[in-house]
């Protein structure tokens, strides 16, 4: 008996770059710069806590929203840092990861035929999930030019119609290392006064801001926290990705939307991390040092590069550094990555795979949150170009 035809729901969607990339790395043996994921140990502690909540016996389903001391720091944290206050019971609520609260808030909120403006480049979850739900997708191509890449606002706000129902916003930005600041959020939030258009802000680079710079939340300014998911990553911040842990804050409304859908997505998230995480946020200094510890990595990359003919572009946020390569080649942004992985042996990614339709601006993308010697390797190989 033949298997009877299929119809894909994301007939578009294939193997990530990602995935691709970092197998092409480990075919030949090369650094790989393209991913982005330490490859340095987490703190033994926050190892230690995992051990400890297993031995008390948090090994069974957590509640649904989250376990309530985990919610409680999560609540604190923001409020501590951003100045907002949400109800932990009824505004916060722990995910697998930051993937599925973006998932899980655009099919909660989303429907058939609505349009969700996307900014490009843009990370390339949020696109197979509008498309789930049954949305439509509204690219707006960020301006690049010699200072780098921006949101230009006219262009979002021209993107608008009546069929509008979300944009989505990623600060700091994936792939581009750009931060919004107070003046792009009022700019946001012109466009959607008067509006019921919703806002999705993914915040999983929060803490990896540099040069003195605050980071804009979404949740700091009020005329877009009363509409808005706001998503973060202990993944990120902490450096365990694998554990896939995040968490999504929303106006009480919202949040009884999300959770409708989160309860039959996963339901809960691994018990013992989150009473570790919640743990291991009783020291602040672990997220408040974060800035610090990888400004001095994203300096080591960026002055190993200073003698190449690379062109540095801005890297205010994120553990990723963008280059210009036109002094060094013509060829695509694809080709060009894997060639350097292949000849070169330094993995990158290239920021055409992060538009809907593919976008040539020569540029790829090397992610610097490694060991300094995994730099240094890099480094070594990239600066004979």
């Amino acid at each position: 008996m033949s298997l009877p035809p299929l119809v894909s729901r994301l007939p578009q969607v294939g193997t990530t770059v990602f995935t691709q990339m970092s197998q092409l790395a480990l075919e030949h043996d090369a650094v790989n710069l393209g991913q982005g994921f330490p490859d340095f140990a987490c703190d033994p502690k926050l190892v230690d806590l995992v051990a400890e909540a297993m031995r008390a016996g948090h090994n069974q389903y957590a509640p649904m929203t989250g376990m309530p001391v985990l919610r409680q720091a999560i609540a604190a944290k923001i409020e501590a840092t951003y100045g907002h206050r949400y109800d932990a019971n009824t505004e916060i609520t722990v995910t697998v990861g930051a993937s599925q609260a973006i998932h899980t808030a655009i099919l909660a909120v989303v429907h058939p035929g609505d349009e969700v403006i996307v900014i490009e480049p843009a990370y390339d979850c949020y696109a197979p999930a509008i498309a789930l739900a049954g949305g439509v997708v509204v690219p707006v191509a960020m301006r690049f030019d010699e200072a780098g890449f921006s949101v230009p606002w006219d262009a979002v706000r021209a993107a608008v119609t009546p069929r509008t129902r979300m944009i989505v916003v990623n600060t700091p930005h994936n792939p581009t290392g750009t931060i919004l600041r107070q003046a792009d959020l009022d700019a946001l939030a012109a466009i959607v006064d008067g509006t019921p258009i919703l806002v999705l802000s993914d915040e999983v680079y929060e803490h990896m801001v540099y040069d003195g710079e605050p980071h804009a939340s979404v949740s700091r300014d009020p005329r877009l926290a009363e509409r808005a998911f706001v998503v973060s990553s202990f993944g990120k911040a902490f450096h365990v990705t694998g554990w896939k842990i995040g968490h999504v804050a929303a106006p009480a409304a919202l949040m009884t939307e999300f959770r409708k859908v989160h309860q039959y997505n996963v339901f809960c998230v691994t018990a013992p991390m989150q009473h570790a995480i919640a743990a291991y946020l009783e020291d602040p200094a672990p997220w408040r040092d974060l800035p610090a510890f990888y400004q001095a990595k994203r300096d080591l990359f960026r002055a190993g590069l200073a003698g190449s003919r690379f062109t540095l572009l801005p890297s205010d946020g994120t553990y990723f550094q963008c280059v210009r390569y036109d002094a060094i080649s013509d060829q695509s942004e694809a080709d060009f990555a894997r060639w350097l992985t292949t000849e070169i042996k330094v993995a990158a990614i290239p920021v055409s795979a992060f538009y809907g339709q593919p976008k040539e601006s020569r540029v790829v993308r090397f992610c610097f949150a490694k060991k300094d010697e995994t730099l240094q390797l890099a480094l070594s190989r990239l600066g004979r170009l």
